[in-house]
């Protein structure tokens, strides 16, 4: 109990530094911080409370779920407590050459065909009716884009969706694969407002059996395809006009972002146009992010997830003879996007454990929950201060021919202005 009273000493004046009030209370019974205090973390084990003081706030999120550490407070309260106990920055640390290479190993063994179905259904199989809590009403599950400062959640994902497609120039009759398909929202969009004849994939069950019924009520057969493939099996299939893949890259993995490109660039058609869009490291050597957040993260939300910095995604861009053609930031925007998940959830709790429990016992369902919030400010959080980014990175196949497009040398249907996107 001495060590724990000396951890406490040491816990007091940090605490008394955040911005908000925070109380603490140890296994033992003993307290500090005011009792009315914005935030009140609530410890069973001695161990979660020794993580807490070392800054390991992904460690603490970990026994939250488990049932450990009670919390309660307003999850951006809860946030700001976890940036401010941090230990220095998530994002720094550079690992060692035995470190890349044990990471490749692991990359490589943890994205095989089986291992990345059963990952993806890990995640996304979870409950329909649990994500369309808080998603939109077209389940877009990826950064929203807050074109006007007031648009609702909604109205900022139709207007990310029109945002790729205009990237991407659809035009009629024009056939565009998009690669990790979803709820469908994007090859619905691309479909009905640009005419094109749109081909999805997907790994997970749930999504697919939504997409078909969406397909057969919106009487878009012939025009919407969608299939439980895998990116790597695309033989037989003609290369596509347009290609889009919003939130994928996330799940390939390290070590199987070169063919993944790779794959892009023999799926397109000369002189078309790829989108790329998903998340990147906020540090350029890191593939997760430090204090036990990145741990949290491939437990609870997403086994196999691994974050490249942008410039690392646009070598393997470069090397599979694609040609980035414009990139773009929209950081904040996943921050906001996130909130305003974490808000709808928040709002709902009580309906989401019932959805949880018809499906899972009391306990998986409970523990998902705490997951969920976690992650969804957490995310939030790491979006704010830069731990994480989100790009749109927009690629050719060139040609070879210097007289396509409509300046000599694009060799792509890409006009190299901007204009266009803005019109």
């Amino acid at each position: 109990m001495g060590f724990m009273k000396n951890l406490l000493s040491t816990l007091a004046p940090l605490l008394e530094k955040l911005p908000v009030t925070v109380s603490v209370q140890l296994p033992s019974g003993e307290r500090t911080g005011p009792e009315d205090s914005a935030v009140q973390l609530i410890f069973r084990s001695p161990k979660a409370f020794a993580a807490l003081v070392g800054g390991e706030v992904g460690s603490v999120a970990s026994a939250i779920v488990e049932g450990w550490v009670e919390v309660q407070g307003s999850p951006r309260d809860i946030m700001a407590v976890a940036a401010g106990l941090l230990h220095g920055d998530p994002v720094s640390h550079t690992p060692s050459w035995l470190g890349q290479t044990i990471s490749k190993a692991r990359s490589l063994a943890m994205h095989t065909l089986t291992h990345d179905s059963e990952q993806i259904q890990f995640h996304y199989d979870l409950s329909d009716d649990f994500y369309a809590l808080w998603l939109d009403p077209r389940r877009v599950y990826s950064c929203a884009y807050y074109k006007d400062a007031g648009m609702t959640l909604a109205q900022a994902q139709e207007a990310k969706l029109d945002h790729i497609c205009k990237k991407l120039k659809l035009q009629p009759g024009e056939r565009f694969w998009d690669i990790g398909s979803g709820w469908g929202g994007l090859i619905f969009w691309a479909a009905e407002h640009y005419g094109v004849q749109a081909h999805g994939i997907t790994l997970s069950r749930n999504q697919f059996d939504h997409v078909q019924r969406l397909i057969a009520e919106k009487g878009l057969q012939g025009r919407v395809q969608v299939e439980l493939r895998d990116y790597r099996q695309m033989e037989g299939v003609q290369p596509f006009d347009k290609i889009g893949s919003v939130g994928m890259f996330e799940h390939v993995g390290s070590a199987n972002l070169p063919e993944y490109f790779e794959t892009i660039y023999s799926m397109l058609k000369p002189g078309g146009l790829a989108l790329v869009h998903g998340i990147t490291a906020g540090g350029v050597s890191n593939v997760e992010l430090g204090a036990g957040m990145g741990d949290f993260i491939n437990r609870y939300i997403f086994p196999g997830g691994e974050l490249m910095h942008v410039s690392r995604v646009l070598h393997d861009v470069a090397s599979s003879g694609l040609e980035m053609v414009d990139t773009e930031n929209l950081r904040p925007h996943y921050a906001r996007t996130l909130w305003a998940w974490s808000d709808a959830l928040e709002e709902q709790l009580g309906e989401a454990q019932k959805i949880l429990q018809a499906q899972y016992d009391e306990a998986k369902a409970a523990k998902a929950i705490r997951a969920y919030r976690l992650y969804l400010a957490g995310s939030a959080m790491g979006f704010e201060h830069g731990w994480i980014a989100l790009h749109q990175m927009l690629c050719s196949r060139p040609d070879g021919d210097l007289n396509t497009g409509v300046i000599r040398g694009a060799q792509s249907g890409y006009p190299f202005n901007r204009e266009y996107i803005y019109r």
